[in-house]
């Protein structure tokens, strides 16, 4: 049998927004089997990947080596010779400064399949991020990408700085460390020393600083901000236009850091949300959700007609039910002319992704509360009602049902549970420092003060506390905290309007 051949692809990861990687890069994160990153690849990329994939780190920063550039060359040819689909996932342009050219020779010698899928290079993407254009038909037409990674003490430059210092944009990169070197090159060349300058750093991220001047100033302006690589230098009078056109440094959300509580499965739509309005988002999820298998999850599917009324109070319930109907090798067809309920949109959008419109939700109250409200519209007298929920949950909603005249019977379909091993990304977090805390359930609230006192931990003081709900919030006072921001729709867009209404209002008041 002939061995699988193995094919490398160098994939340029872009400037730092994970949302920046082209559409060709991340299909083939999807199906790579060994990804070799570097510094300046955002990590959140890799959550594209199998979860079997095999992560190389072999980034270099500020002169610290993992791999030197000859065992980067030669683990890529090891890993394709495997059989392996290897992505090279390369910060920015492969090509640019990138020493992807090094890396292809190798594979060339050794016979190693390999296809190049280029990147948005940091020298355009970040003056665009800090609302500096680099070229526009009233400033310049001419546009140079120099290397600033060029040690002062040689005795010739590579760098022809009286052509550049004729040119219109300059975009230095790497040249943080050099920048006192650069500027003096560039004044004693014949560029005017009032000449705009901007130097970014983390462009495109929510860490991204920039500091602006001019060429006889920027040296001193950078240092006195305490800018340091990975960062970016802009040269020339487009800098003037960052005044105007700066956008994504007045996100209402910019420069926040928001730690979300959910689950990894759920977490994604926050953080879209969040990164959106330009916040920082870190993931510890601080539960767990596991589905129940036992006897009562076949008895119930097998007599779904019976029930009157189908009610689902979470996503996760919907979730779990439907894969049990599949895995009893049913379908829609199993709920008969059973009626559906739901507890608020989330949920809905949920069951309508399956196919199926809800017969009853909240207007606005979207917690048991307000669908037992909801209920009281309906005739429930001698109803069988089935209520999808997890293991542990609070009676109100079935209580009121019975009440109404209804013959309620509970499927606890899943538990959440406090998962293991984030305690230690937890205290990191804090050690950085948070702006925000998210709690979007009684449950994330009640695991969460569990891992803080088994660890010791407290919040740090400072901390804003933002809670989806009035539920959450009293399971928040039970600890002791009251949460200034509360969403007034109890829901993941609720919640983030909520947020970024707290921090627009701030950010007035100040």
């Amino acid at each position: 049998m002939e061995n699988k051949k193995g094919k490398v692809y160098l994939v340029g990861a872009g400037p730092g927004d994970p949302g920046l990687i082209t559409v060709k890069g991340r299909e083939l994160l999807e199906k790579a089997e060994v990804v070799v990153y570097d510094y300046l690849a955002n990590p959140v990329l890799l959550k594209f990947c199998p979860q079997e994939a095999e992560f190389i780190y072999v980034g270099k920063k500020g002169g610290e080596h993992t791999l030197s550039q000859e065992e980067i060359n030669r683990l890529l040819v090891e890993k394709a010779k495997e059989g392996k689909v290897v992505i090279r996932l390369k910060g920015g342009d492969p090509f640019l400064f990138g020493r992807g050219g090094e890396e292809i020779e190798e594979l060339v010698r050794e016979g190693i399949p390999f296809e190049i899928v280029p990147g948005i290079t940091s020298a355009i993407a970040v003056p665009a991020y800090a609302g500096i254009p680099v070229t526009h038909r009233d400033y310049t037409s001419t546009l140079a990408i120099v290397t600033g990674h060029e040690a002062e003490g040689k005795e010739e430059s590579k760098i022809d700085f009286k052509a550049l210092a004729k040119m219109g944009t300059l975009v230095f990169l790497m040249g943080v460390k050099n920048l006192p070197y650069i500027v003096k090159n560039l004044v004693d060349s014949g560029k005017a020393p009032e000449t705009p300058c901007a130097i970014i750093q983390w462009g495109t991220t929510p860490k991204q600083k920039t500091v602006t001047g001019t060429l006889s100033d920027i040296a001193f302006r950078a240092k006195e901000a305490g800018i340091t690589a990975p960062a970016i230098v802009i040269v020339g009078e487009v800098v003037k236009l960052r005044e105007l056109f700066n956008w994504y440094e007045r996100k209402p959300l910019f420069g926040k850091r928001v730690l979300i509580t959910r689950t990894r499965e759920q977490a994604s739509k926050l953080r879209r949300a969040l990164e959106e309005f330009g916040a920082e988002v870190i993931e510890i999820p601080t539960i767990e959700v596991k589905p129940i298998e036992n006897a009562q999850t076949k008895e119930v599917l097998e007599k779904l007609p019976q029930y009157d009324w189908l009610v689902f109070t979470s996503e996760n319930g919907i979730k779990f039910f439907f894969k049990a109907l599949l895995e009893k090798d049913l379908d829609l067809r199993a709920l008969g002319n059973t009626r559906l309920a739901v507890i608020g949109p989330a949920t809905k959008e949920a069951l309508i992704l399956r196919g199926i419109k809800p017969d009853l939700m909240p207007e606005k109250d979207y917690t048991q509360e307000g669908l037992a409200e909801a209920f009281q519209k309906v005739d429930l007298s001698g109803k069988k009602v089935l209520i999808v929920r997890a293991k542990v949950a609070r009676d109100v909603l079935p209580e009121s049902l019975r009440r109404l005249g209804a013959q309620v019977e509970i499927l606890p379909i899943y538990e959440t549970i406090k998962p293991q091993g984030v305690e230690k990304d937890l205290s990191q977090a804090f050690e950085k420092g948070i702006d925000l805390l998210t709690f979007t359930s009684s449950s994330t609230v009640e695991n969460f003060f569990q891992i803080l006192k088994e660890n010791k931990m407290k919040i740090p003081e400072g901390t804003l506390i933002a809670s989806i709900g009035p539920i959450t919030t009293r399971t928040l006072k039970d600890f002791g905290y009251i949460p200034q921001i509360e969403a007034e729709e109890y829901t993941i867009p609720g919640l983030v309007s909520a947020i970024v209404k707290y921090f627009e209002k701030s950010s007035t008041s100040t």
